[in-house]
């Protein structure tokens, strides 16, 4: 007995995407509270986590880690209504939400960035499927610090310098962040996870 399997059908209701855009999607008020949950995590995380424990010739900058709470329930709701429609406009992956906390990331003046890399890694909770990059800084506060993603061969894409702008892209794009000249960039990192892919 031979087996003969079908292709999937193709997705013509999706228009996929190598990534997309969400704009105005926070107020200046709510891109501060976002800033203040960090700073207060980060006080209270003392930076565990980031420039102490990494190859600082691959990543130097300072992270914490926002859990969902009463304080920040809004950041949850709101990003969790924006991945699912930019999913459901451009991936159309089989996603189920947020099992790890959001990154938020200080990059300072003085060579800050984070090379080449890919989110989707073996050793995640479960697998990351669609990254999300909120910047928090406008671009005016810093100097490089530009987010680039390496669509294959010579594509590079340079994301735009707006602040409260969310770049989504699968998490196994190469990207990295270019070394912070001046000033200070702040962003949130959010991962949204899903069944493995099969």
């Amino acid at each position: 007995m031979s087996i003969y399997q079908f292709c999937p059908p193709p997705d013509l209701t999706t228009n996929e995407q190598t990534h997309a855009t969400w704009s105005g999607g926070f107020s200046d008020s709510e891109i501060a509270s976002v800033i203040e949950l960090g700073n207060a995590a980060m006080k209270n995380e003392a930076g565990i986590v980031g420039v102490n424990k990494t190859d600082q010739k691959i990543r130097k900058s300072t992270v914490s880690w926002i859990n969902c709470n009463q304080q920040s329930t809004f950041l949850y709701d709101k990003l969790g209504y924006i991945a699912r429609m930019l999913n459901g406009q451009f991936f159309e992956f089989d996603l189920y939400g947020f099992v790890e906390d959001f990154q938020y990331t200080v990059y300072q003046a003085g060579g800050d960035h984070y090379d080449w890399h890919i989110d989707k890694g073996n050793t995640n909770i479960s697998p990351r499927k669609l990254s999300l990059v909120v910047q928090l800084s406008d671009p005016s506060e810093y100097d490089g610090g530009e987010l680039l993603l390496n669509l294959g061969g010579k594509e590079i894409i340079t994301a735009e310098k707006k602040k409260g702008l969310i770049y989504a892209f699968p998490s196994w794009v190469l990207h990295k962040v270019t070394p912070v000249t001046a000033g200070t960039r702040k962003s949130l990192v959010v991962w949204i996870a899903g069944p493995k892919f099969r």
